[in-house]
C-alpha cells in the first residue's frame, strides 16, 4: 500500500504541479483550504502533509497548531515565497523542521517527501545492534517533528559521536536548541555547522534568522556570515 499525502494550496495550478511531481511516491489528496484540510486530515491517517504557509482564513500555521491541539501528529512539509522569520520559529516550535521556498523543482519536493516519509517509517522498538549515522539522524529528526526532546538529544548524541563534524547534525541540534527557546545554544551549533561547512545552507539561513531576532529585528538586509 502506497503512502499518502495530503496537498494543501488555495492555488489550483500549484497543487496540479505537486501532485505531478510526486506520481509514482504516494497517493495524493488535495485541498484548497486549511478548513478543509483540517477536515481531512481528522478523517484519514495520512503520511505526510504538504502546507503552503500562505492562506486566505487560515494560514498553513495556524492549521498546523489546530492539528496539534487535535492531536493530528501527521509530519508537515511547509512551502511558501515568504521568508518570514517569526512565522519559520513558530512552525519550528510545533515541530514542523522542513521548508522549500517556491519557485522549487519537482526533485527537491521529491527528495523531502521521500526523506519524511523513511523518517517515520522508524519504528519505536528498540532493535539489538549498532546503528549507523543516518539511523540516528533520521530518527532525530522524527522525534523533533514529534516535539519529544529527549529522543531527538539522544540521538544527536549518537549521531554525532560517529561523525562528529557533520554539518547536518549540528545544524540539527541547533534547530532542537532554538525550538526549546535555548537561543544562545542553538547559535552556537549553527555556527559550528558553519564552521565545518561555510557553505551549508540550511545552518546559514538559520544563522541569518537568529541574527535577525536578535541583532537586526525585522531587518531583511542580507547577512552573510563568515566564521574563522
Amino acid at each position: 500500500m502506497n503512502a499518502s499525502a495530503l496537498i494543501v494550496d488555495d492555488e489550483r495550478n500549484v497543487r496540479l504541479m505537486y501532485r505531478a511531481a510526486l506520481d509514482g511516491i504516494v497517493d495524493v489528496d488535495e485541498a484548497d483550504s486549511a478548513a478543509q484540510a483540517l477536515e481531512m486530515f481528522s478523517k484519514r491517517r495520512y503520511d505526510i502533509g504538504i502546507l503552503d504557509l500562505r492562506m486566505p482564513e487560515m494560514t498553513g500555521l495556524e492549521l498546523l497548531e489546530r492539528m496539534n491541539h487535535e492531536s493530528i501528529m501527521t509530519p508537515v512539509v511547509f512551502i511558501t515565497a515568504y521568508a518570514d522569520v517569526p512565522n519559520a520559529v513558530s512552525a519550528m516550535k510545533c515541530g514542523a523542521i522542513d521548508f522549500l521556498q517556491k519557485p522549487i523543482l519537482p526533485d527537491q519536493l521529491r527528495a523531502i517527501v521521500k526523506d519524511v516519509l523513511v523518517r517515520h517509517a522508524i519504528e519505536d522498538r528498540k532493535t539489538s545492534g549498532p546503528h549507523d549515522f543516518e539511523y540516528h539522524l533520521r530518527c532525530a529528526k522524527r522525534a523533533i517533528n514529534l516535539r519529544d526532546f529527549a529522543a531527538a538529544r539522544a540521538n544527536l548524541i549518537s549521531a554525532l559521536e560517529l561523525n562528529p563534524e557533520s554539518p547536518q547534525a549540528l545544524n540539527l541540534a541547533g534547530v532542537m536548541f532554538e525550538m526549546r527557546e535555548e537561543f544562545e545554544q542553538a547559535r552556537r551549533y549553527y555556527g559550528r555547522a558553519i564552521k565545518v561547512s561555510k557553505d551549508f545552507e540550511p545552518a546559514q539561513s538559520n544563522m541569518r534568522r537568529i541574527y535577525e531576532l536578535f541583532h537586526f529585528g525585522s531587518s531583511k538586509e542580507p547577512f552573510n556570515l563568515e566564521i574563522k
